[in-house]
């Protein structure tokens, strides 16, 4: 009996403690959130600069020639086709067989397997370097798109074959393009 009375002093003690712990400043043991705010900044800006030398240096292990947009989107067309038809513009119907590898090791993550995918550009739920490139794409070319994480699945992947802060190689063929009804 007297070690049950033991117990219950020393639980009456701990709650008593961790009550007291209540009056503490929480303030000062939180970070400044405008200084945590500016470290993320700081170190996605370094990510960027880091990715964007690793993207380099797989286009020229690779010789590829590839044309390069303001975002870092990097691009080349390897089978052309007439150039009358036009590239898509937003709310275009685009569709296409791909094939995604992961740019760090050239595996493939994902593929069409020929059957063919169709989005919505700038609205459907696709990586959004996938919808700057339908701009210079036209129905019947292929080409090879390299999109920076940031363009493509981001700081998490997939969370399924593509891991967080994965650049990408995208392997496309455009099979048709669907202009909107303005």
């Amino acid at each position: 009996m007297k070690s049950y009375a033991f117990y219950i002093h020393i639980v009456s003690l701990m709650i008593f403690q961790s009550c007291n712990n209540d009056n503490i400043n929480t303030d000062e043991q939180l970070p400044d959130p405008h200084l945590v705010k500016e470290e993320m900044i700081r170190q996605n800006k370094e990510w960027h600069i880091i990715e964007d030398e690793l993207v380099e240096a797989y286009v020229r292990r690779k010789r590829m020639n590839v044309l390069t947009t303001g975002t870092g989107l990097r691009y080349k067309i390897y089978k052309t086709t007439d150039t009358i038809k036009p590239t898509a513009n937003t709310g275009d119907l685009v569709t296409l067989n791909y094939a995604i590898y992961l740019l760090e090791n050239d595996s493939l993550c994902y593929s069409s397997e020929g059957v063919p995918e169709t989005f919505m550009v700038n609205f459907d739920n696709v990586e959004s370097g996938l919808h700057e490139a339908m701009a210079y794409l036209r129905a019947g070319e292929k080409a090879k798109i390299i999109l920076p994480s940031y363009l493509a699945f981001g700081l998490i992947g997939d969370m399924d074959k593509i891991p967080p802060q994965s650049s990408l190689l995208y392997d496309v063929e455009i099979l048709k393009i669907a202009k909107s009804k303005k």
